[in-house]
């Protein structure tokens, strides 16, 4: 009988930028091996998912869409870039930094 460890399940974070001066969008895509996913996991739990985003309004300005999934759970949120502080901020900084295995 095949069993999967539940640490093994399958971790995805998505950013997507939109907005600035010129309104283009840029995407990040982290799918960490299961020996990174515990960090991308905390981190993903740390964030205030269910809270309002903080108004973010104004031209030229930049907002955060975020996407994770981690099993069969599946989170997502769009974060003006006044609110990319905290634990937002340190979720999207991991996803900008983490590069594919073979990059």
């Amino acid at each position: 009988m095949d069993e999967t460890d539940p640490d093994d399940e399958i971790v995805v974070v998505i950013v997507t930028r939109t907005g600035g001066l010129a309104g283009l969008r840029k995407a990040w895509r982290a799918e960490p091996r299961p020996d990174e996913a515990p960090l991308f996991v905390d981190l993903i739990s740390q964030c205030p998912w269910d809270e309002p985003a903080p108004d973010g309004a104004g031209a030229d300005r930049y907002t955060w869409s975020i996407a994770a999934r981690c099993g069969s759970e599946e989170r997502e949120a769009d974060v003006p870039d006044a609110g990319l502080t905290g634990p937002w901020r340190d979720l999207v900084d991991a996803v900008r930094d983490w590069q594919a295995p073979g990059d």
